[in-house]
């Protein structure tokens, strides 16, 4: 059995000093010492820890993710289509539940088969981590020489690897809406590429635009392709996770997470951990056209959702509803002036702009840039 703050005191030797996951009994002592003694962020799911960690490490932090196996499942997608694409690199921790030969609940047995070749087939550099902690150190250093490369690298993690640790007293402020602005008049629909005129003319020397996946990053890439921005080409319903870690790494950065209705339906959850950590740097904007304009214009379910009472409600401090250009401007220049965590909502017309291109940069030389614009 490893001495866990033994092993947590070299991980932050390592420099590894941000975590983010969702609870397992398997990992709970570790994941007690990252909450007593590092920056911790509890996600709702395992695919936004993901997604917070990987913003976190665009940001300069080295970055690890805590999981039960059967998480795994639920990471799958910002695995295989934000940090693999972008090269962004994640250190993982995830226990093996359903050990085959070990008795454990039922939901667990086919997980505890397939959770190595999971990671495999997701081309995830792994190994199962000793207990002993000398040996277990050994492979620390191995798993860091893979994340200087910009490489994930994942420990399976059997019972009883990590002694107790006890947790500290530790509760979140109660985080409450302060300014919330309902609609009370007509929405003039404009377009999304007439909204993202107006969100990318605001940007400031210091503003990080991020644009959810499909015709959003395409169209910001089309109306400006800028070392502020990071298109993204997957992981559906992560911007805002990625947004969160990134500010919270950064705050000397105002970070815009450019969001579309399907994919925040996909991923709500995050919307509680938003209003929790509540970064004062970060802008969520939801455009909403009711539909997936990027495979063919089927219905969401956005129109019985009450988004801005949503964020209101999960602890963004101001959550507005924005019913024309006008006023999506002026929310995003209050809050350049006034910094607090702020939902804006803006209903947008279906469809996209007519011939429209690609970004031609690869994924992980757009991050790349954005990380030279960070580090300059």
């Amino acid at each position: 059995m490893i001495e866990t703050a033994e092993f947590g005191f070299e991980l932050k030797q390592l420099g590894f000093d941000f975590f983010s996951g969702v609870p397992c009994s398997y990992l709970k002592n570790l994941i007690n010492f990252a909450i007593n003694d590092c920056e911790y962020v509890m996600a709702t799911n395992e695919g936004d820890a993901i997604a917070i960690a990987a913003g976190a490490s665009l940001g300069g932090k080295k970055s690890v993710v805590l999981m039960q196996n059967s998480g795994l499942t639920n990471a799958t997608s910002p695995l295989i289509s934000l940090t693999h694409p972008f090269q962004i690199p994640i250190l993982g921790f995830v226990s093996l539940r359903g050990e085959p030969g070990h008795k454990d609940e039922p939901q667990h047995e086919l997980m505890g088969q397939i959770t190595a070749e999971m990671l495999t087939v997701m081309n995830i550099n792994w190994e199962y981590l000793s207990g002993d902690v000398a040996e277990a150190k050994r492979q620390l250093a191995h798993a860091n020489s893979y994340i200087e490369a910009n490489q994930s690298f994942f420990f399976i993690v059997k019972k009883a690897t990590f002694a107790a640790v006890e947790l500290k007293e530790r509760s979140f402020s109660q985080k409450q809406n302060l300014l919330h602005y309902q609609k009370k008049d007509d929405d003039l629909l404009p377009t999304r590429y007439e909204a993202l005129s107006i969100i990318n003319a605001c940007k400031n020397a210091d503003t990080i635009q991020l644009a959810t996946t499909g015709k959003t990053g395409r169209e910001l890439y089309d109306l400006e392709d800028s070392k502020h921005n990071l298109y993204m080409v997957g992981s559906m319903g992560c911007v805002s996770a990625l947004g969160l870690g990134l500010a919270l790494t950064r705050p000397d950065k105002a970070v815009v997470a450019i969001d579309g209705d399907g994919a925040l339906l996909m991923r709500m959850g995050n919307l509680a951990t938003n209003g929790t950590y509540a970064p004062e740097n970060l802008l969520h904007i939801l455009l909403d056209n009711q539909s997936h304009d990027s495979t063919g214009g089927q219905q969401t379910v956005s129109a019985n959702v009450q988004f801005t009472e949503l964020a209101a409600a999960c602890g963004y401090p101001n959550s507005i509803y924005a019913h024309n250009l006008h006023e999506l401007k002026d929310a995003i220049d209050n809050w350049q002036k006034n910094k607090q965590l702020t939902f804006v909502y803006l209903k947008i017309a279906k469809g996209s702009k007519n011939d429209l291109g690609r970004p031609k940069m690869k994924p992980y030389e757009v991050k790349n840039r954005l990380q030279v614009f960070l580090r300059d």
